[in-house]
C-alpha cells in the first residue's frame, strides 16, 4: 500500500490518539489529524516514551532496543518473528526505531505491546443467518436484506465487543492462529475438534494491515489478517452453544449492523463481510 493510500485512511489512525494510554496515567502528546504524517513538519513534537514494566523478560517480547545483543531485522522475516508490515516498508527513525506506518500517535516506545514494530494477530469473522424458531431466515424489515450474525467476545481488558482474535506466535500458520483463537474465546468446551478443523479449513480474507489499537505507539502497532468463516446453513458451528474461554469474560451471536461498537477498526472490517454477503448493514 502506498503511503497516499494510507493517508486516505486516516480514519483508521484515531483510537490511538489524545487520549491517557491504557493500563497508565500517562496522557499522549496532543497530535492534530493534519500532523499525523511523518512527512509534515512538527517541530513542537515531543512525546513521553514508555514501555509497560511487566514485558521486559516475556518470552513473547522483544529485548529494549538499547540492549547491544538485539539486532533485529527490520521489514523481512527475522528468524521466526514476522517484522514485515502489511503496509509496506516502514522507516526506521536515526536513533534505529521503526516508525508506525501510520503516523504520530503521541506515544513512543513499545507500551503493551511485545514487538517493536508491526504486532500480528489473526481474527477470525464466524458468521451465520439469523434464523426464526422455525429455522428461516430473518430479513431487516427496512432493508429486506438477510440479517447477520457473528460470534463476538467481550474483552477483559477494556470491556468492549470484539472479533475473537489473538496474536500470531512466532512461526505459527495463520490458519492455526484463526482456529486455535476461536477455540480459546469462544468454544471453550466444546470437544468435536474434526468438525472445528473441516470448518476452518476454509475461509474468505476479508482485510490484511493496520489496526487502529488502542495500545498502539509511535514504535510499535497491531495489524490483522481477519477471515470471514460463514456457516450459510447453520448446521455446523453455528448451531453451537458458545462458551466463553481464558481470554473473553462473554461470547454471544450478535447481530450485525452499522450501530454497533466494537473494539478498535473492528466494526470497519465488519463491514467488509456484510458487503461480501450482501447482507443488511
Amino acid at each position: 500500500m502506498s503511503k497516499n493510500s494510507l493517508l486516505s485512511t486516516m480514519i483508521l489512525h484515531v483510537t490511538c490518539r489524545n487520549n491517557i494510554y491504557p493500563r497508565s496515567e500517562l496522557k499522549r502528546f496532543s497530535v492534530p489529524d493534519k500532523y499525523v504524517p511523518w512527512s509534515v513538519s512538527f517541530e513542537e513534537y515531543e512525546p513521553s516514551t514508555y514501555t509497560a514494566a511487566h514485558i521486559a523478560g516475556q518470552l513473547w517480547a522483544d529485548p529494549d532496543l538499547k540492549d547491544e545483543s538485539f539486532r533485529p531485522k527490520w521489514n523481512c522475516l527475522d528468524g521466526n518473528v514476522n517484522r514485515v508490515s502489511f503496509n509496506g516498508e516502514y522507516s526506521i527513525d536515526a536513533n534505529g526505531y521503526p516508525l508506525n506506518p501510520m503516523g504520530r500517535t503521541g506515544l513512543k516506545g513499545r507500551g503493551l505491546l511485545g514487538r517493536w514494530g508491526p504486532n500480528h494477530a489473526a481474527d477470525p469473522i464466524v458468521t451465520r443467518w439469523k434464523r426464526d424458531d422455525e429455522g428461516n431466515v430473518i430479513k431487516h424489515k427496512d432493508t429486506m436484506k438477510n440479517i447477520l450474525q457473528m460470534v463476538a467476545i467481550q474483552r477483559r481488558d477494556n470491556n468492549m465487543w470484539a472479533i475473537p482474535g489473538g496474536m500470531v506466535d512466532p512461526g505459527e500458520k495463520v490458519s492455526a492462529t484463526l482456529r486455535r483463537e476461536f477455540m480459546e474465546e469462544a468454544l471453550d468446551s466444546f470437544k468435536d475438534q474434526q468438525m472445528i478443523d473441516d470448518f476452518f479449513a476454509q475461509g474468505t480474507e476479508v482485510y490484511k494491515g493496520y489496526v487502529d489499537d488502542y495500545r498502539n505507539t509511535d514504535n510499535a502497532w497491531m495489524e490483522t489478517v481477519a477471515y470471514n468463516f460463514h456457516d450459510d446453513e447453520g448446521n455446523h458451528v453455528g448451531k453451537l452453544k458458545l462458551s466463553a474461554g481464558d481470554d473473553a469474560a462473554k461470547v454471544q451471536w450478535m447481530d450485525v449492523d452499522r450501530n454497533k461498537e466494537l473494539h478498535a477498526n473492528h466494526l470497519w472490517i465488519i463491514e467488509k463481510v456484510v458487503k461480501l454477503l450482501n447482507a443488511h448493514w
